[in-house]
């Protein structure tokens, strides 16, 4: 085995360098010509803890690899419900067959083809997983500001080429100044504050998380790994997603003057094919690159975050950023048909809320129910809306409050909230947990991206700014935007935030705490513990129910991965008591059935996020897909 690179001892730069460099050209000649292979001799990933995997519990098996199309089996439904169509809706925006990229050696799939083409670089140059999710990280901190980031944070899941398994919360924390009444105003009532400006950012944990998952499990040297990101931050060309993004948000976007300085040079959108520089990031990345995390919590990069704090009223401080830790956690491990699957513990919510509506779903034979047969969208709402509303009253950072895991994730808990799901009849949300109805929240404001290596390591990172260019505040002179995580507490706990969650007071602000996520990173293993899929999503609130759906849609299913992630999705969260779904995505006969048991359909546009998904086919061949909804590649050798 190969130990990680201390940063003092360099290796010379393979020509990843010059491959970065080459992104900045036009789009088509980007493209997904055959690479060379990686050298040979390259290590392995070091062994995790003892401690980081756990038993799987064991079900029925069943056949992972699915069969083309949608068959679907014509079996008559439980109370007198509709059965299912075959295929997609009419109407649908995406077909139901699309095309998987392929891979034997190394995958990437992320929301952004630059980012794509650097990570997949970096496993032909002989890096690992880790060193592949580092670089991909860092690029798309510069080619999708919206939400790739160095101001922001997120999680990480890795599952080893010989099994064990880990995750990784560098998850944003509040100021040692936040208060829990920070974000009212003298009436008692909420203010924007939480959500623009300096006050809405919780201290950045993306640096620091991937400057430790390279200390513990990189091969190749640090520098290496940031370098293409400094590239490309001397100048990439606009695509029609940049371009969109920043039109879409720039009222927002010019409320600040760094921001609009950098993003809306000249006071306008940049058009696209034009060529967008960021040299202040690239000078903050280059003093990464130097220095490690220390080149981002120590120094000037620090002084310049801290002079942003005290120029817009923020309280933000610097030891707030040298105190700053990311935490190595235990992943939720549980077993879904035979398969066994790792998802984040808290402080994201995602790995046991995903586990709860799973459990729930055990005791039902989605397959022959039928796809987006009313029945099975029944089901599925009704575990969520149940999973969710443990998920807002009993989740939190660990550190702060004791998360019941052990019981909201056991298949006995699972069996009692599914005894309380009629087969005829929508539960109201008062039932399973009283509350108030709440507004639903925003779209796509995160990004993720998979990756497998030739070695089986498999990576699941989700990080995010929060809302779409979070706070909208841009560090001047440091060229990169602060999130606005702080939204994620309970500001008024019992009131909905721009999600549309509805939290209790576990989730309430306090200093050094971490806010609750649904960030849901998700590596599958089939019955045999072979891996089998690699998934995650961005979307807000809707990520949980996204991912629970592309694995139903493989397990139970049996889709092929390109129809399980094109498929139009539905999704509930307790709070307000409705099923969203994409336009067109549901059938008619469909609607009309549900309606009948008493649920309430609502259409909402960008609702379903920006799915990157890797899937091993029985012969070992790698299949990625990048989600039609946005613009995002994935890339294979």
């Amino acid at each position: 085995m190969i130990a990680p690179v201390p940063p003092n001892q360099l290796r010379p730069k393979s020509n990843v360098l010059v491959a970065a460099a080459l992104l900045v050209v036009a789009l088509g000649n980007a493209g997904c010509e055959p690479l060379p292979p990686p050298p040979a001799g390259t290590g392995s990933i070091p062994a995790a803890p003892a401690d980081s995997t756990g038993p799987a519990r064991s079900a029925p098996p069943i056949v992972a690899q699915p069969e083309p199309g949608l068959a679907v089996p014509d079996r008559i439904q439980p109370g007198g419900l509709l059965p299912s169509s075959v295929g997609f809706p009419r109407g649908w925006a995406y077909p139901p067959v699309g095309q998987a990229v392929p891979g034997t050696m190394g995958i990437v799939a992320s929301t952004d083809l630059y980012a794509s083409r650097v990570g997949l670089e970096i496993l032909q140059s002989g890096g690992n997983a880790i060193d592949a999710a580092v670089a991909t990280a860092f690029a798309l901190a510069v080619v999708n500001p919206e939400a790739g980031n160095i101001g922001g944070g997120g999680f990480l899941v890795l599952r080893r080429g010989d099994g064990a398994s880990i995750t990784l919360d560098f998850r944003e924390t509040a100021p040692g100044a936040a208060s829990r009444d920070m974000f009212l105003d003298e009436a008692g009532e909420l203010t924007d504050r939480s959500m623009v400006g300096h006050l809405a950012s919780g201290v950045p944990g993306t640096v620091r998380g991937l400057w430790d998952a390279h200390q513990r499990f990189g091969r190749l040297p640090w520098e290496q790994l940031v370098e293409p990101a400094i590239v490309l931050a001397g100048g990439v060309l606009v695509t029609e997603r940049l371009a969109g993004s920043l039109e879409a948000h720039r009222r927002a976007l010019e409320l600040f003057e760094a921001t609009r300085r950098i993003l809306l040079p000249g006071g306008a959108v940049p058009e696209v094919g034009s060529t967008l520089a960021q040299p202040e990031l690239a000078a903050t990345l280059s003093r990464i690159r130097d220095g490690g995390a220390d080149g981002f919590y120590r120094g000037e990069t620090a002084d310049l975050l801290v002079a942003e704090m005290e120029r817009g009223g923020g309280i933000l401080s610097r030891r707030d950023l040298e105190e700053y830790r990311a935490v190595w956690r235990a992943p939720v491990t549980f077993s879904y048909r035979g398969h066994t699957l790792l998802s984040m513990p808290p402080s994201s919510s995602g790995g046991a809320t995903l586990a709860a509506m799973f459990n729930i779903l055990e005791g039902f034979d989605l397959g022959a129910l039928g796809w987006q047969s009313p029945a099975t969208v029944h089901l599925l709402v009704e575990a969520a809306k149940r999973a969710y509303a443990d998920r807002n009253e009993l989740l939190a950072d660990p550190d702060f409050q004791d998360n019941p895991l052990e019981r909201m994730t056991s298949l006995e808990y699972g069996a009692a909230r599914r005894a309380g799901i009629s087969p005829d009849r929508a539960t109201p949300a008062e039932e399973v947990l009283p509350g108030a109805a709440a507004p639903p929240g925003e779209g796509v404001n995160t990004t993720h991206f998979s990756i497998v290596d030739d070695e089986g390591n498999a990576v699941a990172l989700t990080f995010t700014l929060n809302s779409s260019f979070g706070s909208k505040v841009m560090v001047e002179g440091a060229g990169f935007l602060l999130n606005n995580q702080m939204d994620d507490f309970a500001a008024r706990p019992g009131t909905p935030n721009q999600f549309g969650l509805v939290q209790g007071v576990r989730n309430a602000v306090e200093p050094g705490k971490r806010m609750l996520s649904a960030m849901t990173p998700t590596i599958v293993m089939d019955p045999d513990g072979d891996l089998l899929l690699v998934v995650g999503t961005p979307g807000g609130s809707t990520i949980i129910t996204t991912v629970l759906q592309v694995i139903s849609n493989v397990l139970d299913h049996r889709m092929e991965l390109a129809t399980a992630v094109y498929a139009p999705r539905v999704h509930h969260q307790h709070l307000p008591d409705q099923i969203f779904f994409e336009p067109g995505g549901l059938p008619q006969e469909t609607m009309t059935a549900l309606e009948g048991l008493g649920h309430r359909l609502v259409e909402r546009l960008e609702m379903s996020g920006d799915v990157q998904a890797i899937l091993v086919l029985p012969d070992g061949t790698l299949t990625a897909v990048s989600d039609p909804r946005r613009s995002g590649r994935a890339l294979g050798y």
